[in-house]
C-alpha cells in the first residue's frame, strides 16, 4: 500500500500511511500576526481529519493554538517536552490527547510508528521566551520511512540521528526576505538531501506566508525556493525523485525496501 502525502502549505501536510493519518505542524490560518497567507486557498475542513498530529517546535507558525483547536476529539498530539508549560493555551485543549516527545521517544498509532528526532533550531515560544522546549524532527515508519524535518538547520551527525529514511519531507524556505540561523535554504536543503540519501523528496516551508506589506521586498525569496531545490537536488542527487507539489495536492510514492 503506497504512501499518501499532501501538501497544504507552510510546514503542514498531512502523511496517510498504513490507514493511519499524521498531520505535520498544523496551520489553517488565512493571517497569523504580521504574516497573510499569498497563496493557496485555506485547506477545507477535511484536512484537520488526523490520528495523529505532530507538532516540531513552539514558534506560533508550527505551535498554532487556533489550529490546533480545531482538530477533532481525541486526536493524539505529540509535542516537543515541556511545550505546555511554556504554551498554556495547550493545556486547554482538553479535548486532544497530548504527549510530549523528546528525541528518540517512540509512539506508536495503529500500524505506524513516530520517533521524534534532533532538529537545529531555536526551540523557544517568541525569542525572548525564557521557556525551553526542544525542536524535534520526526520519523514517520509503517509501510515507508518519511522524515518530517520541522524546521532545521545541517548538523553533524544528521544522517545517523535520523537514520535511514524512504521520503524527506524538507523546508526550503521560509516566511520572510532573510532566512536565520537554524533553517535551510534550497541549497542547505540540498545538501540534506545528500546526506540523507532518500528516494523521494517533498520541498515545503515556503511560498505560502510572506509579511504583510513586503510583497516587493525579495519576491523570489517566496517564489523560487521549491524549483531551486528541486534543481540543485537533479544536480547533486540525481537518484533521488523530487515532488514539487501545489498546495493542497498529493503524491502517491510506493517505495521499496
Amino acid at each position: 500500500m503506497p504512501v499518501e502525502i499532501t501538501w497544504w502549505g507552510h510546514a503542514t501536510c498531512t502523511v496517510e500511511d498504513s490507514n493511519v493519518r499524521i498531520l505535520t505542524d498544523p496551520l489553517f490560518v488565512r493571517r497569523l500576526a504580521h504574516l497573510r497567507r499569498r497563496r493557496g486557498a485555506l485547506p477545507a475542513p477535511d484536512s484537520r481529519r488526523a490520528d495523529v498530529a505532530v507538532v516540531s517546535h513552539l514558534h506560533a507558525d508550527h505551535l498554532h493554538v487556533p489550529s490546533l483547536a480545531g482538530l477533532p476529539e481525541d486526536t493524539r498530539l505529540l509535542v516537543p517536552r515541556g511545550a505546555p508549560g511554556a504554551v498554556p493555551g495547550l493545556r486547554r485543549l482538553t479535548h486532544l490527547r497530548v504527549t510530549e516527545m523528546s528525541p528518540g521517544d517512540v509512539t506508536t498509532v495503529g500500524g505506524v510508528a513516530v520517533r521524534a528526532v534532533p532538529a537545529r533550531h531555536d526551540g523557544r515560544r517568541l525569542p525572548v521566551g525564557r521557556h525551553r522546549s526542544p525542536a524535534l524532527g520526526y520519523v514517520i515508519e509503517g509501510q515507508v520511512r518519511t522524515y518530517f524535518a520541522g524546521d532545521t538547520g545541517l548538523f553533524d551527525g544528521m544522517a545517523e540521528e535520523v537514520g535511514p529514511v524512504d521520503v524527506a519531507l524538507l523546508p526550503v524556505g521560509g516566511w520572510g526576505p532573510y532566512l536565520g540561523e537554524g533553517h535551510l535554504d534550497a541549497g542547505r536543503a540540498a545538501e540534506a538531501l545528500a546526506r540523507l540519501a532518500p528516494r523521494s523528496a517533498v520541498p515545503v516551508h515556503y511560498g505560502t506566508y510572506w509579511p504583510i506589506g513586503m510583497d516587493a521586498v525579495r519576491p523570489h525569496e517566496f517564489h523560487a525556493p521549491g524549483d531551486e531545490f528541486a534543481r540543485l537536488a537533479a544536480e547533486r542527487t540525481p537518484g533521488v525523485s523530487v515532488h514539487r507539489l501545489a498546495h493542497g495536492e498529493s503524491v502517491r510514492l510506493e517505495v521499496a525496501r
